[in-house]
C-alpha cells in the first residue's frame, strides 16, 4: 500500500511537471504577420509567416530552385482580395488564394492557388485548383534578412506587392478597374437630393477628366461649405490646372484666412504653396 502511494505521488509529480513544460510559450522561430492595405473600393488582406535567414544561403540553398515552395514559412502564404484585379496583367477574381512560387536563378513562376491548407505539404499541389500562374523576373536588391511581403507604390487603383528576402526582390502589379464603376456612381448621386460636389470634383481632379466639371461641381460645395478651406483649396487647384491663375490666387487667399482663423497651420502652408504656383 506505501508502495503504491509512492508510485501514485511520483505520477502526480511527473504528470505536473510535463504540464507545467507544456505551458512555456516561446516565441516562434518564423514570426506570423498579418497585413491590411485599403485598395480601391475594398481591401487586401495578406497573412504569411516570416523566417530569418540567420546567415544561411536562401535562394538555391535553403529554397531549393526549380521546386515549388510555400512562399514563407509554417503555413500557407494566404492572400484575400476584395475585388476583381489584374495581377502583371492577369485576371483573377476577388476570393482568397494561396501563394506558391518556383524560385529560379533568372525565373520565378509565382502560382495562385484556392488551396489555402497546403502549408508545407506542397507535395499535394493540385494543378485543377490554380487560378493564375506568372513568370516574373527576379531583381536584386539590399539585403533582407527576415523574409517580407509588403505593399508599395499603393494608388487609388494599383499597387505592387513586393516579395523581398536575402538579396532577391519579385514585384507583383496589382490594378483594379474602378473608374467605370465610380464614374457610374457619380452620375447616380448627381440626381440625389444631396449630391456629393466635392467628392466627384475631387475624383474628376485626381485622375484627369472634365476640369471644367470639376470646377461646376467644387464651386457648389463652396456654396454649401463657405467656411470649409479644404474645399477653396480644391478649388484652387482645378483652377490652376484650368491655368486660371487670378482664380486660384482668390481661392487660395480664401485658404489662408480661414486655416489661420481656424488655426490650422497645415491649411495655412498649403495655401501659401497654391498662392505661390497662382502667382507664378
Amino acid at each position: 500500500m506505501k508502495l503504491f502511494k509512492q508510485l501514485f505521488i511520483g505520477s502526480l509529480a511527473i504528470l505536473f511537471a510535463i504540464n507545467s513544460q507544456a505551458q512555456l510559450k516561446t516565441p516562434p522561430a518564423s514570426s506570423f504577420q498579418s497585413v491590411k492595405q485599403s485598395f480601391a473600393l475594398s481591401e487586401i488582406n495578406l497573412e504569411y509567416s516570416r523566417p530569418n535567414a540567420k546567415g544561411r544561403k536562401v535562394f538555391g540553398g535553403l529554397v531549393p530552385y526549380g521546386k515549388i515552395w510555400r512562399t514563407g514559412a509554417n503555413n500557407s502564404t494566404v492572400i484575400t482580395l476584395g475585388e476583381d484585379v489584374k495581377i502583371n496583367g492577369q485576371d483573377i477574381k476577388a476570393g482568397t488564394y494561396s501563394i506558391l512560387s518556383i524560385p529560379d536563378k533568372d525565373s520565378w513562376t509565382v502560382l495562385f492557388n484556392t488551396d489555402t491548407k497546403l502549408g508545407s505539404n506542397v507535395a499535394a499541389y493540385d494543378n485543377a485548383k490554380e487560378v493564375l500562374r506568372l513568370k516574373v523576373k527576379p531583381a536584386k536588391t539590399t539585403y533582407t534578412e527576415t523574409f517580407t511581403i509588403n505593399f508599395s507604390n499603393v494608388k487609388p487603383a494599383s499597387a505592387d506587392m513586393d516579395i523581398l528576402w536575402e538579396n532577391t526582390l519579385i514585384k507583383l502589379n496589382i490594378v483594379a478597374d474602378i473608374d467605370g464603376k465610380i464614374m457610374a456612381k457619380i452620375d447616380e448621386e448627381m440626381k440625389g437630393a444631396k449630391p456629393p460636389y466635392y467628392q466627384a470634383a475631387s475624383y474628376y481632379y485626381d485622375n484627369n477628366k472634365d476640369m471644367k466639371k470639376a470646377l461646376e461641381w467644387v464651386s457648389k460645395a463652396e456654396e454649401q461649405m463657405p467656411n470649409a478651406f479644404w474645399v477653396a483649396a480644391q478649388k484652387a487647384r482645378i483652377q490652376l490646372k484650368l491655368n486660371d491663375k487670378k482664380g486660384a490666387a482668390v481661392s487660395a487667399q480664401k485658404v489662408i484666412d480661414m486655416a489661420k482663423k481656424a488655426n490650422n497651420n497645415d491649411y495655412v502652408v498649403i495655401g501659401t504653396d497654391l498662392l505661390n504656383q497662382a502667382r507664378k
